[in-house]
């Protein structure tokens, strides 16, 4: 733990205050390798949480882990032109198999030793594995296939923020084949009611979903689907995708299948992700100005006992009582550390954002209670041995649902409807979500985003069908769609 860091308010500084919440709790530092980050033990645990929870989700639909490798032939990209080109600036390729000592004590690379053809560190792994499903697929009887791998992935990034946007990040990326484009477009749209599902109920973060515009679809997607979070600073955060492929990737990597009539059809595909990015939204959804807060569903650690020590004195009496208390919790720890004060320690916790905090000492041990500290609101209760099992519970579980409306709320308060530029320009510069018409063309939306830095999130799922005109062009809009600022 590192008990000097003092963190800037978010009022003075967001991005500062961002930075200091994950060096304050211990989650992460960055790599020798510019844009790289390591993701230390108390964050990587968090990370654990959220993967486990998600991974119970995705193998309760049906999907089955696999692992791919790393290293993808150049030419695999090749086959895919617009895919990519929508990735052909962030790849790492790797050139040379081999290293030599270059006779003055330096290891240099071995000139002679040039790959025949330039492998390419997995950007994302749509190529490699559709060689795979090129060969696995012959029949109607192999539909669907439904796989999902848990890895790393490179993407070499200029502007970098821990687990925002680093160079190397961890995800999971599932990848399907199916029979038809409709059994597809199911399957994308529930796999990203999967992704609601896990931010909403165990990250209480509440998120719009819709449709990605086609100047922000995945590369070589027919449609991609998106949930949008609104941090503090009003930004939004594209937390998770699910992409319907179509059939541009059967197309390209011959997956054909016969079918009931014996003819030979394409497969029809998905693909869709979720990243460490998810814990950068974490943090920026419910964190304050003491640290870190967490949900108590993802927290590592839920519950931390403090017993009140006292320096140079016998301290087993209230050692013996807090070993004793049933906390009816697994996820929970004991400070027994004699050599910082007691506030120093709440300090600490607090940075850590532990749901809640235990505090014992002589006066409690008199009145045979606790006293508990809820992380999310301070809220102080002292509460009877007997029912401290019982308590914990309960705040756990409003503390979640506490966390989880108030992202709601804030969300709907900073989100707008606007029908004239001159809103919709105050709107974007005040950081506000913002619902306006758009003509629906790739100029107009180009324009907007030149102009205002304010990009279409999505084509809200729940937004009503309704007839009006952009808010740039003036041309006729069929529907409001969601504009904002973005990570």
């Amino acid at each position: 733990m590192n008990n000097n860091n003092k963190i800037t308010a978010r009022s003075e500084d967001y991005s500062k205050w961002y930075l200091d919440v994950i060096e304050a709790a211990d989650l992460a530092e960055y790599g020798p390798v510019k844009g790289t980050m390591i993701i230390k033990p108390y964050g990587y645990a968090i990370w654990e949480n959220i993967k486990n929870a998600l991974d119970k989700k995705i193998k309760s639909t049906g999907h089955q882990n696999m692992y791919f490798p790393l290293l993808i032939p150049k030419s695999f990209f090749n086959k895919e032109a617009s895919h990519v080109e929508g990735f052909a600036k962030e790849c790492a390729v790797v050139t040379h198999y081999r290293l030599k000592n270059d006779g003055q004590g330096n290891i240099v690379v071995d000139e002679s030793a040039k790959l025949e053809e330039e492998l390419i560190i997995r950007p994302t792994s749509e190529t490699i594995i559709n060689n795979s499903f090129a060969q696995w697929v012959k029949s109607w009887r192999d539909l669907p296939v439904l796989i999902n791998q848990w890895a790393n992935v490179m993407r070499w990034e200029m502007r970098t923020r821990p687990f925002l946007r680093t160079s190397e990040f961890l995800w999971q990326e599932g990848h399907t084949c199916h029979i038809s484009k409709s059994e597809a477009e199911k399957e994308a749209k529930k796999m990203l009611r999967v992704y609601v599902d896990l931010v909403k109920n165990k990250l209480a973060m509440d998120v719009v979903s819709g449709k990605k515009s086609d100047s922000e679809k995945f590369a070589g997607a027919l449609h991609t689907y998106t949930i949008e979070a609104m941090m503090q600073d009003g930004k939004a955060l594209q937390s998770g995708t699910s992409h319907n492929l179509g059939q541009n990737f059967a197309k390209a990597f011959d997956i054909k299948f016969l079918d009931k009539e014996n003819n030979f059809q394409y497969v029809w595909q998905t693909s869709w992700g979720m990243s460490t990015r998810i814990i950068g939204g974490l943090i920026m959804t419910h964190s304050d100005d003491k640290g870190l807060v967490l949900p108590p569903e993802i927290a590592p650690i839920k519950v931390v006992v403090i017993p009140i020590l006292k320096e140079k004195e016998d301290n087993t009496e209230v050692l013996n009582f807090v070993k004793k208390l049933k906390l009816g919790v697994r996820e929970s720890e004991i400070d027994t550390r004699n050599n910082i004060s007691t506030g120093v320690k709440y300090n600490e916790w607090e940075k850590k954002g532990v749901p809640i905090r235990l505090e014992v000492g002589q006066r409690e041990m008199d009145n045979n209670s606790v006293m508990l500290v809820c992380r999310h609101n301070s809220s102080k209760t002292l509460v009877k041995i007997n029912d401290l099992a019982k308590t914990i519970k309960h705040e756990l579980k409003d503390m979640q649902a506490e966390l989880y409306q108030k992202a709601l709320d804030f969300r709907i308060q900073h989100t707008k409807t606007v029908d004239t530029w001159e809103e919709f320009v105050k709107e974007i510069d005040n950081n506000n979500f913002v619902l306006a018409h758009w003509d629906g063309t790739a100029e107009t939306e180009n324009k907007i985003k030149e102009e205002t830095k304010g990009t279409i999130r999505c084509l809200p799922f729940d937004q009503k069908i309704e007839k009006g005109f952009c808010v740039y062009s003036k041309k006729p809009s069929k529907q409001r769609v969601l504009f904002a600022k973005a990570y």
